[in-house]
């Protein structure tokens, strides 16, 4: 097995949204705002090559939205899914599967693609399979209010529309599947949307958890730092003490999706709770195991 980051691109939310209840005074330490109180952010995606598998987690934006709607989330910076990909020498014919966390545009809006010659929507990973949940994809076609600007019919309709959508089992057990369809476990939670899926990785030994919004970045990991966009914070606390504690007992490292400064990171106990531990970049980690 290999891992491979693929940085889709950067956008900036405001500051207040990402830490919820958190006053400015003390998230502005860990994610500095700009004079319009917006924090920088990224649209990190982890690449799986795994024998005749080469699976791609999320997809971030995509290219295909308008200039304004572009405009409320200020793109910034020079990735691309593309490129990203052509730096390890692969295309997007060569995905065999797109594992979806969940559907808000950020994480889904890459796997569909416009087609200017035929004026219409298709999947921009021909060859692979879609993968989301049945309990996630019901939540996102039939969206509550809080959420309807994060579930794009664009981005989801089509998936299904192009015969490629599979669905992960969700154990009625538990919030744990094991040794999913594409060889990892899942963990499923529901505070920030219901049913998303955090991939957690065997890897040399180690445990690789892909965060998404969960933890969006270094500086929610105390345990009130809940977004703001999150429809059921209590949850998201309740989830978030359970899995900061199995991250230490288990000697997790942590992808972060969102963080553009840091990568990975370990945790710790510390009299004020789990904080972080060490920060690295992948090159630091994956090029030395």
């Amino acid at each position: 097995m290999k891992l491979y980051k693929i940085e889709t691109g950067n956008f900036k939310l405001d500051g207040g949204a990402m830490f919820g209840i958190v006053p400015k005074s003390i998230w502005n330490k860990t994610n500095p705002a700009d004079e319009r109180n917006l924090i920088d952010l990224s649209m990190r995606c982890l690449l799986i090559e795994d024998g005749d598998k080469l699976i791609l987690i999320d997809t971030g934006i995509g290219t295909k939205q308008d200039a304004k709607f572009f405009g409320f989330y200020y793109l910034w910076g020079d990735f691309s899914l593309d490129n990203s990909l052509a730096k390890h020498g692969f295309h997007r014919d060569d995905i065999t599967d797109v594992f979806l966390t969940h559907l808000h545009f950020d994480h889904c809006g890459g796997a569909i693609q416009y087609n200017k010659e035929k004026d219409y929507l298709e999947a921009a990973f021909k060859n692979a399979k879609f993968w989301s949940n049945a309990d996630h994809w019901d939540w996102s076609i039939n969206p509550n209010p809080r959420e309807k600007a994060s579930f794009l019919k664009e981005n989801i309709l089509p998936l299904q529309e192009s015969g490629q959508l599979n669905f992960i089992h969700v154990p009625k057990d538990g919030n744990l599947l094991e040794n999913s369809p594409l060889g990892f476990d899942i963990l499923f939670v529901d505070g920030h949307t219901d049913k998303q899926m955090l991939p957690i990785i065997h890897y040399k030994g180690k445990k690789i958890v892909y965060i998404a919004d969960l933890i969006p970045t270094v500086g929610n990991i105390p345990l009130i730092y809940v977004v703001g966009f999150d429809t059921r914070p209590l949850i998201t606390i309740d989830e978030k003490a359970t899995f900061l504690n199995n991250a230490i007992e288990n000697d997790y490292i942590l992808f972060f999706e969102h963080d553009h400064v840091n990568e990975l990171a370990t945790l710790k106990q510390t009299e004020k709770g789990v904080r972080v531990d060490e920060t690295y970049s992948f090159s630091e980690v994956f090029d030395s195991m």
